[in-house]
C-alpha cells in the first residue's frame, strides 16, 4: 500500500491518508478483508505521528471502509457500498462539469456533447 504525503498541500495529512485509502478501496486496489498496515507501521513508513494515522483510520472506520479486530489488525471492510457509489458519482459529476465547461469554451453544442458521451459509453461495453 503506497501512500504519498504532500507537505505543500492544503489538506491535513490525515485527510490525505484517508482519501488515498478510500480511493484504493473504491478502485479495488485494496480488496475486502485485506489487512492494511498497523497504525505504527504506517506512521513509521510515512515518518509521521501515530496520532495522525489513528485519526485517518478512525475516520475510515466511521465511514465503513475499515474494521479493526483487537489483536489481529485492521482490515478493509466494504459494507458502505452506498457511500462508495456516492463518491464515484461525485467524481463523475466533477469530470462531466469539466467536459461541459470545455465544450462551452470550444463552441461544441449540447447535442454534439451528448453524442460524444453516447459514443464513448457504448464503446466501453
Amino acid at each position: 500500500m503506497e501512500i504519498i504525503i504532500r507537505n505543500n498541500e492544503n489538506k491535513p495529512i490525515y485527510e490525505q491518508i484517508t482519501s488515498q485509502i478510500k480511493k484504493m478501496i473504491m478502485e479495488e486496489e485494496l480488496k475486502e478483508g485485506e489487512m492494511i498496515p498497523s497504525m505504527r507501521a504506517l506512521a513509521r513508513s510515512l515518518h509521521i505521528s501515530v496520532i495522525t494515522v489513528q485519526r485517518a483510520y478512525e475516520d475510515l472506520q466511521r465511514d465503513g471502509f475499515l474494521e479493526t479486530t483487537l489483536g489481529k489488525g485492521c482490515f478493509v471492510k466494504c459494507n458502505n457500498k452506498e457511500f462508495i457509489q456516492e463518491e464515484k458519482q461525485r467524481e463523475i459529476e466533477k469530470n462531466l462539469q469539466n467536459a461541459i465547461n470545455l465544450s462551452k469554451e470550444s463552441g461544441i453544442s449540447l447535442e454534439k456533447l451528448i453524442n460524444l458521451l453516447k459514443i464513448f459509453y457504448e464503446e466501453e461495453k
